[in-house]
């Protein structure tokens, strides 16, 4: 089941913007320290670098990835995640709004 709300959390009220619009996300930060960031992509196809690992949790709406070094493209919906490496790149096509939240390793 997709993650629908997360409480206790302190929120960046100021946006990252990416990719001209077609990606916004918003970090939040847990009492632990934990950072992740939750967010949305328009339809669009985007290549995403990663510095840490990072995991992908669809909540809403879809996509289909590829990561980087393959070349088939995975389908994700909610529910769904996926994991990247640190220090790679995955491509993501999204065909309708696609609404994640970004767990950092």
């Amino acid at each position: 089941m997709a993650t629908e709300k997360i409480d206790g959390v302190s929120v960046n009220t100021q946006a990252s913007v990416y990719f001209d619009g077609k990606c916004v996300s918003h970090g939040i930060t847990f009492p632990d320290g934990t950072k992740k960031s939750v967010g949305v992509v328009l339809p669009s196809q985007l290549t995403f670098n990663t510095g840490a690992p990072e995991i992908m949790e669809c909540v809403a709406g879809s996509c289909e990835y590829q990561l980087a070094g393959t070349s088939d493209w995975q389908p994700s919906a909610p529910g769904h995640s996926f994991s990247i490496p640190g220090n790679s790149s995955f491509n993501i096509r999204v065909a309708e709004a696609y609404h994640y939240i970004c767990h950092f390793g």
